[in-house]
């Protein structure tokens, strides 16, 4: 099954309310938490998703591009996140493996995500601690980017690794996806797919949001 994750990085949080409203048949609710370190920006946090959650009753899956995650992930959980990611490169394995390991404590579901230069190899350690691999498409940081094609095989590496150790886990996408790009990495092995300026910038979010199932 394909779910689609829109990105409330592109909704307009002068009114986030009714523009949560807008994409509601979507699957999940795709949250950016960035720290200016980690990554190159600031995005929102802990009192901007506690209101999302009072306001939304999607799935919250909370993307962490912030240094050290552990730090934050009981606060993230208990805000009501459903589904917890961080990156493989915000800390040492070890940090990381008790942060994948701090949030299925906390009852949530947990996801390990990587940068366009990072190879599928560094998620070795952690295939039996996630229920989600997010492979970023785009470098992370700011929302409006250009699909990089370049990260297919590396979506099809993941999918296989899955497969060889039979395990049950989503692969997420997350940049520069639209009707064309969302087929490719459907096709590449993807399932879950995060859209922001796609859906957010389409005259009706529903249709947006059906025509990516559409065209996969």
């Amino acid at each position: 099954m394909i779910k689609i994750a829109p990105s409330i990085l592109s909704a307009d949080f002068a009114r986030l309310e009714s523009e949560l409203d807008t994409v509601k048949t979507a699957d999940l609710l795709h949250c950016d938490v960035m720290d200016g370190l980690f990554v190159p920006n600031i995005s929102f946090g802990i009192p901007v998703l506690k209101r999302v959650r009072e306001i939304t009753g999607l799935i919250m899956d909370t993307h962490l591009m912030i240094e050290r995650p552990l730090r934050y992930v009981e606060q993230f959980a208990k805000l009501g996140s459903d589904i917890i990611t961080v990156h493989a490169e915000a800390d040492q394995p070890r940090q990381i493996i008790e942060a994948l390991e701090e949030i299925r404590r906390q009852g949530k579901k947990s996801g390990i995500s990587i940068k366009p230069g990072t190879p599928a190899a560094v998620l070795e350690p952690y295939m039996d601690l996630v229920d989600m691999i997010l492979v970023m498409t785009v470098e992370p940081g700011f929302g409006g980017q250009s699909f990089m094609g370049d990260m297919l095989p590396k979506i099809s590496c993941v999918r296989r690794m899955i497969e060889e150790r039979g395990l049950d886990i989503d692969v997420e996408v997350d940049g520069g996806i639209n009707a064309d790009t969302a087929k490719l990495c459907v096709d590449a092995g993807a399932n879950v797919l995060v859209a922001g300026s796609t859906i957010f910038g389409a005259a009706s979010r529903p249709e947006a949001i059906s025509s990516l199932r559409g065209n996969v």
